[in-house]
């Protein structure tokens, strides 16, 4: 097989295709550019499992970057065994092509005890005392500790928060070619995210992401002429394109505010009791699904939504079935938010009772997902001093709270989840190899089957000069 690398770029569209990105730019113009439609929901772990099975979620079963486990009655937001992913992989199904070959994931989801041959992902450790301590997760093991030997700790802090910068992004595409000088794989995936978190804070303003455009493409166009050099098929996608929004929807506090949620009082903060409400929605961007304990609610249930100003579709079953959403994971109903408007997992009515990992970057504990988690609380008076003051307590080995994140959902500018219908919003797809696809667009259930092309077929035609 063609040894070929993917470059998942993620909130790259063809809008951002210009004046900051030259590498990317070049790359575009010397092959074949290609409008993926999105897959409904566009997240990440929907998208590149969609992107990996070539699979809509009604067959792969990931349905979001989380949902209600109703077996334990938790939901359960960025889970990371392979094992939830009910469809053969990309790997799968080259490996048995061609017993030879063998795949490296760095990053994309799910990336723990699957059958891809070398895997790097996120996995920090949690003593007792509290602490949150940056590590990895590898296959084989002592990759973990051979690439934070050469490359460091790996930038847990950097990789989503306040704090999120070019590093992450810079420390995996090293890490890339690591495993290459030292596996040389004949598929490497490889995740770059750092496009992702200035375009949900700011939106689609050039001028306040520019430098987030100049910093990923600098890696970009890297990684572009390293991997040329060893005579590699590359390929650049994205996932989904980020879009302006300026109106929250707090969907879980309408839902209780009718009766619908139960909460449990601890310590005087209130946390979500999903098994004991009525009904709730776990809150994914632009959609949410709705899981509904009690029967006999569900008309009442969809009645509060179709008059919830934001909310653009309510599926029922029907619904589903058109977005291919038919799922056990799926909620009873599925809503999806009108373009400007995003869902915010707040139950809480008084912020004063609101959870403590509420102010705190927790995408684990949280009953949703939070982007307010990018931004600082401008209300606290010396942020910085504070954030110092308890990274003392950390090093000490004390308990600490860093609880740093404000509760104002407003503060998001970009969102992502529901199908852009633009093509200049819309993900994308760049390779150099043009006979592979004419199309000007392909379904994001296509991307597997392309990726499968380039790892078969001669590679013979010239790539994009300049590198």
């Amino acid at each position: 097989m063609n040894k070929t690398v993917v470059l998942n770029v993620v909130g790259l569209t063809p809008r951002w295709l210009g004046e900051y990105t030259p590498h990317l730019s070049q790359w575009a113009s010397g092959g074949q550019l290609i409008s993926i439609n999105p897959v409904l929901p566009a997240v990440t772990c929907t998208a590149q499992t969609t992107y990996l099975t070539g699979k809509y979620p009604n067959e792969h079963g990931i349905v979001g970057n989380g949902w209600y486990f109703r077996e334990h009655c938790e939901i359960k937001f960025w889970r990371q065994s392979n094992k939830l992913v009910q469809a053969p992989k990309i790997w799968d199904i080259a490996r048995s092509m061609d017993p030879s070959f063998t795949c490296a994931n760095l990053f994309w989801w799910y990336n723990m005890y699957s059958s891809a041959d070398y895997e790097v992902t996120p996995r920090p450790m949690y003593p007792a005392d509290g602490r949150k301590i940056p590590d990895i997760y590898t296959k084989p093991a002592q990759l973990r500790s051979q690439l934070q030997a050469k490359l460091g700790q790996f930038p847990l802090f950097n990789f989503w928060g306040p704090n999120a910068s070019i590093d992450c992004s810079r420390w995996i595409a090293n890490s890339a070619k690591w495993l290459e000088e030292h596996y040389n794989p004949t598929l490497t995936l490889v995740y770059l995210p750092h496009l992702d978190y200035p375009l949900q804070k700011f939106g689609p303003d050039e001028n306040k992401i520019a430098r987030a455009l100049q910093e990923i493409d600098k890696v970009c166009g890297d990684l572009i002429q390293y991997y040329q050099a060893r005579d590699a098929q590359i390929v650049i996608l994205s996932e989904y394109g980020i879009t302006p929004v300026s109106k929250p929807v707090y969907i879980n506090r309408m839902l209780r505010e009718n009766g619908l949620i139960a909460v449990r009082e601890e310590l005087g903060r209130e946390l979500l009791d999903a098994g004991a409400s009525k009904a709730f929605a776990v809150a994914d961007h632009q959609i949410a699904h709705v899981y509904i304990n009690d029967p006999d609610c569900e008309s009442q249930v969809r009645s509060l939504l179709e008059s919830t100003e934001g909310i653009a579709q309510v599926l029922d079953e029907a619904g589903k079935q058109v977005y291919h959403l038919d799922h056990p994971r799926s909620g009873e109903l599925v809503v999806i938010a009108e373009p400007d408007a995003w869902f915010t997992y707040y139950y809480w009515l008084d912020d004063s009772r609101a959870p403590d990992f509420a102010r705190t970057v927790d995408i684990h504990r949280k009953p949703g997902y939070d982007p307010v988690e990018l931004f600082l609380d401008q209300q606290l008076k010396f942020p910085k001093l504070k954030i110092g003051l308890t990274l003392i307590k950390k090093q000490l080995g004390f308990r600490y709270l860093m609880d740093v994140i404000p509760l104002d959902a407003t503060l998001v500018r970009g969102c992502h989840g529901q199908i852009t219908t633009s093509s200049a919003e819309s993900p994308l797809l760049l390779t150099g190899q043009r006979h592979l696809s004419q199309a000007k667009a392909i379904d994001a259930t296509d991307v597997c089957e392309l990726i499968l092309r380039h790892l078969q077929v001669d590679y013979k035609d010239l790539l994009p000069t300049g590198y």
